[in-house]
């Protein structure tokens, strides 16, 4: 199966280190004028998503979401999470060594996005 997010394993180390720290997690796709297309990860307990939102992949057993007008934007890439030195500046939580998430993309080739619409018709 094709996946909408992937992780680099170092996201995914500092990810659990962020749950063992923190409790449950999730990311947002943020789309803000401020941060750009930045991931935001947040304790659960402090981020409500909305209406608006859908969640389009997992980090280990994090959930990813992003808003459903950006979703449409990106539909036809994948994300992928990796970490890069320095703190992001947005309200995100950086990795415990101080690294910050950022998400990189590539578009989709033909068969994976035919494999992704008989998959997950509601996401196409």
């Amino acid at each position: 199966m094709v996946e909408r997010v992937v992780a680099s394993e170092e996201s995914k180390k500092a990810v659990e280190l962020l749950k063992e720290q923190y409790g449950d997690l999730i990311f947002f796709q943020s789309s803000g004028c401020c941060e750009g297309s930045t991931p935001m990860c947040y304790p659960k307990n402090e981020y409500a998503i909305g209406p608006n939102d859908i969640q389009i992949g997992f980090v280990g057993s994090v959930p990813y979401f992003m808003s459903k007008s950006q979703y449409e934007y990106m539909k036809h890439t994948q994300l992928i999470l990796e970490l890069e030195v320095g703190n992001n500046n947005t309200f995100s939580l950086n990795a415990p060594d101080g690294r910050s998430f950022v998400t990189k993309s590539r578009l989709f080739t033909d068969e994976e996005w035919s494999a992704l619409v008989v998959a997950l018709p509601e996401l196409a």
